[in-house]
């Protein structure tokens, strides 16, 4: 065994462990703990491995439904979706690695979304990105993106999983920080699912894929700290990336399991072999015995301490059956992969670490996953804000000058830019492209389709972190409802500041209640997730930043409906509220457009500016769960032919999208007359929740009517489509009028104009 530590304050804090924790880990040992054993314990008990803060709130979230096979607790959740197929999917941050070192920050989350999703058996079919920067205009915020950008892309599209979607938002509290959360889905028949455990005394460990190196040793403690003036020093802690690599891991991986060889499987990710190891142990209530001489290596003289700690990417750790181990070694030896057994699977419970047979570390697996040390941590809501004052009277405003600085706006144009350099079509089953309120894939040799939708937004939750959570659930399910699916479950990545501080614990038991009550309402557990603490630079924190990734079932596909107006003639119909009754939000809006005369030169970002002054608006869940279902039920009986969520920029910005051009189609526009003129900028612009904007045949609007009648739901028919021109009259006035194919332009040039190579 090493020599035990000579234990300093400096060397506690270079673990990210406080006092209180090192005083557990001698009560655990009955000894001093040698510095591979403090590593170990650095990680394991670190905020990204352990939720040490959050996992006590995190029990509230609703995990269970009759669709859920595999909730929180394993590398992915896995749906029914019928006919003996089963979905696996998950979202991760990988935040603090993408502000040090964009390109491989983001390029290696992508990698360790993708295994946790093949390491329960399942093939990736589709990823997603929920992204989040500084504004553009900060020399910083554009490297930062291009890099992150350039990275999502060169992964994905070696690996060969098609982006097929996400969302991309900028913020001034994103600039030191930001957000990086990959989502990935993949597909497999219900039977063959894997799990992270070591089952079977004596059955041997097996360490397949890359190589160990000295890359990422200590990612998940700098995951768990705030930023300073040195991360800048942290480029060792990111990890490097090898798609092609990984997609070969992925073949003989899923080769591998076929044999029925394979007992366990777990992904090297975060705290690298220390988390494999110890988390397949402790799930199994087994123990693991290693000997660290045979894991392959990369680099010469790496001590006990740096392989634990790796976190070396395109790496696998297999239990095999007994005697079966060649078999194993054989198919990786076929993808030119190293297979090595470097242990056994022991009936003591103990993460037993061995270098050349000398014993070197010897820990309870226990200690490192199940009772990790749990904080209920001080919670203070902050000071609340005086109410808005008095609205104005009737405002008069250039309204289509107002919807095209808002389609201006970096937060609202066409992301385009960014999606152009992901392949969406790899693989051939993508059947709504990116830019659609949902990505949908097709399930092969099926009637059936999977949607997907990624939603969050942290100013609404910066206001009211409940309801803003609520709304970011709403929006996500409503995103899949437009495309004709049902919502069946979901997951999460919580981006959140400094749990330490009582003012973001109490944000953080806000969101986790808000979206508990959301997924209870809607019908969607969550089936795993992520939690990303410490969003700090400087002392500066992000908003609170819950993003919601949903994944619902189209059946049959024909039910498919896309977000734009299909042709001429059809009416468009509003499913839900003009706008709401909660007085405050609507006296805020009107205020806050007053405020924007007159308006900015072009080129300004008056609606980020706009909507900085906005609360959070009001949502009836109750009224949502019935629009939805209003929706869904238009759908499937055929009515509805096109859907789209009234979210962002409200109703002018929802009604401009849906005449955009796209599969090589021209524009349209519509003719819309307001049913009421008291505050015609509010029925524009307000971002009231559960409305979705419907087109339907002129023959079928008595139809549709009928089925919002009996649902409980406001039914307003405003108007028709026309050719290019968007007209909104009110009353007996234009109150706004604009070429479609002009605000299109406008649109769809403003992101790719920040960078060297605009589209």
């Amino acid at each position: 065994m090493q020599a035990n530590l000579s234990m300093t304050a400096e060397v506690l804090e270079q673990h990210n462990l406080t006092q209180a924790e090192y005083d557990r880990i001698l009560s655990i040992l009955g000894r001093s703990p040698n510095l591979t054993e403090l590593g170990i314990f650095s990680v394991m008990w670190s905020e990204h491995c352990s939720y040490k803060s959050s996992k006590l709130h995190l029990k509230r979230l609703p995990t269970r439904g009759p669709q859920v096979l595999q909730g929180p607790g394993e590398n992915a959740g896995i749906i029914d979706i019928g006919d003996g197929y089963a979905v696996a999917f998950k979202i991760e941050s990988h935040n603090h690695p993408s502000f040090v070192e964009p390109y491989q920050g983001a390029a290696t989350g992508v990698g360790g979304i993708l295994r946790d999703i093949f390491t329960m058996g399942a093939r990736p079919i589709a990823a997603m990105n929920s992204l989040r920067f500084g504004p553009l205009d900060q020399p910083r915020n554009r490297q930062i993106m291009e890099g992150v950008v350039a990275g999502i892309a060169g992964y994905g599209n070696c690996f060969g999983v098609p982006t097929v979607g996400g969302e991309v938002v900028f913020g001034e509290c994103y600039s030191q920080n930001p957000l990086v959360n990959a989502f990935a889905l993949g597909l497999f028949r219900k039977d063959r699912i894997f799990y992270g455990k070591a089952a079977g005394i004596g059955n041997p460990v097996i360490y397949v894929g890359a190589k160990t190196g000295r890359d990422g040793i200590h990612g998940a403690t700098m995951a768990s700290a705030e930023f300073d003036e040195a991360s800048e020093s942290k480029r060792p802690n990111v990890q490097v990336g090898d798609p092609f690599l990984e997609k070969l891991l992925l073949e003989a991986c899923l080769e591998s399991m076929k044999t029925g060889a394979v007992v366990g499987i777990q992904d090297m990710g975060a705290a690298g072999l220390t988390c494999s190891t110890c988390e397949m142990g402790g799930r199994a209530d087994t123990g693991i015995e290693i000997d660290l001489a045979k894991v392959p290596q990369r680099e010469e003289g790496m001590t006990p301490y740096e392989i634990m700690l790796s976190e070396s990417q395109e790496r696998m750790l297999l239990v095999a059956e007994r005697g079966r181990e060649e078999e194993i070694v054989r198919i990786f030896r076929k993808w030119e992969i190293d297979a090595v057994a470097i242990g056994e699977v022991t009936g003591d419970g103990m993460l037993r670490i061995l270098d050349r047979k000398a014993k070197v570390a010897e820990i309870p697996n226990r200690a490192l996953t199940d009772e990790a040390p749990l904080y209920n941590r001080p919670v203070a809501a902050p000071t609340p804000t005086s109410p808005a004052p008095a609205p104005p009277g009737a405002l008069s405003m250039d309204w289509g000058k107002l919807l095209e600085c808002f389609l201006a706006s970096p937060n609202l144009s066409s992301r385009e830019w960014v999606y152009r350099q992901y392949d969406h079509m790899v693989r051939t089953n993508t059947v709504q492209f990116p830019g659609a309120d949902a990505a949908v894939v097709r399930v092969k040799n099926t009637r059936k389709a999977l949607a997907m939708s990624l939603d969050g937004n942290g100013r609404y939750c910066r206001q009211d972190p409940r309801v803003g959570a609520q709304l970011a659930v709403a929006e996500s399910c409503r995103n899949l409802v437009c495309a004709g699916a049902r919502p069946l479950a979901a997951t999460n990545c919580l981006n959140m500041g400094n749990p330490e501080k009582p003012e973001i614990m109490w944000q953080m038991t806000q969101v986790v209640e808000g979206m508990a009550e959301a997924c209870l309402a809607l019908g969607t557990p969550i089936t795993g997730g992520n939690v990303s603490l410490y969003n700090e630079t400087l002392g500066e924190g992000i908003d609170p930043t819950p993003v919601i990734g949903m994944v619902g079932l189209i059946e049959p596909l024909s039910r498919l409906r896309s977000s734009w107006f299909v042709q001429e003639g059809h009416r468009v119909v509003l499913l839900g509220p003009l706008v709401g009754g909660a007085r405050g939000y609507s006296s805020a809006v009107r205020h806050s457009l007053a405020r924007l005369q007159p308006l900015r030169e072009r080129g300004a970002d008056v609606y980020s500016r706009w909507v900085s002054r906005l609360p959070c608006p009001p949502l009836d869940l109750d009224l949502e769960v019935r629009v939805q279902r209003a929706c869904r039920e238009g759908i499937e009986s055929g009515l509805i032919l096109s859907a789209h969520d009234c979210s962002d920029g409200g109703l002018a910005v929802a009604l401009a999208e849906m005449g955009f051009s796209r599969d090589g189609a021209g524009t349209l526009g519509a003719e819309i007359l307001l049913p009421r003129s008291d505050e015609v900028g509010e029925v524009l612009f307000a971002e009231y929740p559960s409305r979705i904007l419907v087109t339907v045949a002129e023959g079928n609007l008595a139809a549709l009517e009928k089925i919002a009648v009996l649902q409980g739901v406001p039914v307003t028919p405003l108007g028709q489509v026309v050719p290019d021109v968007l007209s909104v009259r009110s009353a007996d006035s234009v109150v706004l009028e604009r070429s479609v194919a002009s605000l299109e332009e406008t649109w769809r040039n403003c992101l790719g104009g920040f960078f060297a190579d605009p589209l």
